[in-house]
C-alpha cells in the first residue's frame, strides 16, 4: 500500500519519517549547543573559582600598574592620552579573551581527550565551535564590561558609551581575533606545544589596537587595528555607528570578515591534515 492510501492506523504503525526527525534535531540543535557551551563554561568557573578571580584580579591589577605607575612618570602626558588608553585595554582584555578561548579549547579538548569525540559528535565540531565562540564573545564582553567599570571608577575618566555602537563595533573589532585564535588552534593540532606563541600573541594584539592609524590607512588593514580605531572615535567623542563614512564600516566589515575567513579555513584545513595523519587523540 503506498503512503497516500495507508490508513491512519498503519501511518502511525509506520512511526515518525526520517525527514520529521531531522528537522526536530535541526530545530534543537542550536539552543541544546549552546546550553551546553555555556553550562560547560560556568561550571569550568564553578569548579576552579581561585583560576577564574585570579584572572580578573589581574586584569585589574595589570591596568593599575599602567596608569598609577604611568601618571606618576609621565604626569600630564598619560592625562591628555588617558581616553585611547582606557578603550584600547578595554579592547585589548576582550581580544585576548575571545583569541585565547578559541585557541586554548581545541588544546585543552585535545589534553582531555575529548577532541575525537567532538568531531564524531551528530552536530559535527564545526557547529561545536560556532557554539563555543558564541558563549566565549559573551563571556569575553561580561569581563570587558567589568573591567571598564573598573578603570572609569578608578581614573575618575567619562566616556561616551552609546552601547548599541559599542556592541557592534566590538563584535566586528574582535573577529579578526578569533580568526587568529582559529588559525593558532590548528598549528596546536598539529604541533601540540605552542603555548609561547599564545602568550606572545598578548603583545602582538596590543600592538595591533595602538597601531597608529591616524593619516596611515594601510595600518586600518591588519586586524583589529580598524575596529580599535572606529571604537576609539566613538566611545571618545559620541559618533554613532550612522555617522561613521560608509566606507569606514565597509572596511572594518571587510577586515573582519576577511581575517574570520582565513582564520577558519586554515583551521580546517590543518585539522583535516591532523586526522589523516592521526594526530587528534595524540598529545
Amino acid at each position: 500500500m503506498s503512503p497516500e492510501t495507508a490508513g491512519p492506523g498503519e501511518s502511525a504503525a509506520r512511526g515518525p519519517r526520517a525527514g520529521d526527525g531531522e528537522r526536530e534535531r535541526g530545530t534543537a540543535t542550536l539552543g541544546t549547543l549552546l546550553w551546553a557551551q555555556t553550562k560547560k563554561r560556568l561550571l569550568l568557573m564553578y569548579r576552579y573559582p581561585l583560576n577564574t578571580l585570579s584572572g580578573l584580579a589581574m586584569t585589574f591589577l595589570f591596568f593599575g600598574m599602567v596608569f598609577f605607575g604611568g601618571r606618576a612618570v609621565a604626569g600630564q602626558a598619560l592625562t591628555d592620552s588617558l581616553g585611547g588608553i582606557i578603550v584600547g585595554y578595554f579592547l585589548w582584555s576582550m581580544a585576548l579573551g575571545a583569541f585565547s578561548g578559541v585557541a586554548r579549547s581545541v588544546t585543552q579538548e585535545s589534553e582531555w581527550g575529548t577532541l575525537e569525540q567532538l568531531y564524531m559528535s551528530p552536530f559535527g565540531y564545526g557547529r561545536v565551535m560556532i557554539a563555543g565562540i558564541v558563549v566565549g564573545l559573551l563571556e569575553s564582553v561580561a569581563w570587558g564590561a567589568a573591567t571598564l567599570a573598573f578603570m572609569l571608577a578608578v581614573t575618575g575618566k567619562a566616556l561616551y558609551l552609546p552601547v548599541a555602537t559599542v556592541a557592534v563595533l566590538t563584535v566586528f573589532a574582535v573577529a579578526p581575533a578569533i580568526g587568529l585564535g582559529f588559525f593558532f588552534g590548528g598549528l596546536a593540532l598539529l604541533y601540540k606545544r605552542v603555548e609561547n606563541i599564545f602568550n606572545v600573541m598578548q603583545f602582538v594584539l596590543i600592538g595591533l589596537i595602538a597601531a597608529p592609524t591616524v593619516g596611515v590607512v594601510w595600518l586600518r588593514l591588519l586586524p583589529i587595528a580598524q575596529g580599535s580605531y572606529l571604537l576609539t572615535l566613538s566611545m571618545q567623542e559620541g559618533i554613532r555607528l550612522w555617522e561613521f563614512p560608509p566606507t569606514e564600516l565597509a572596511l572594518l566589515a571587510g577586515t573582519a570578515v576577511a581575517y574570520f575567513g582565513l582564520g577558519y579555513a586554515a583551521f580546517q584545513r590543518m585539522a583535516g591534515r591532523a586526522r589523516r595523519q592521526g594526530l587528534m587523540g595524540h598529545y
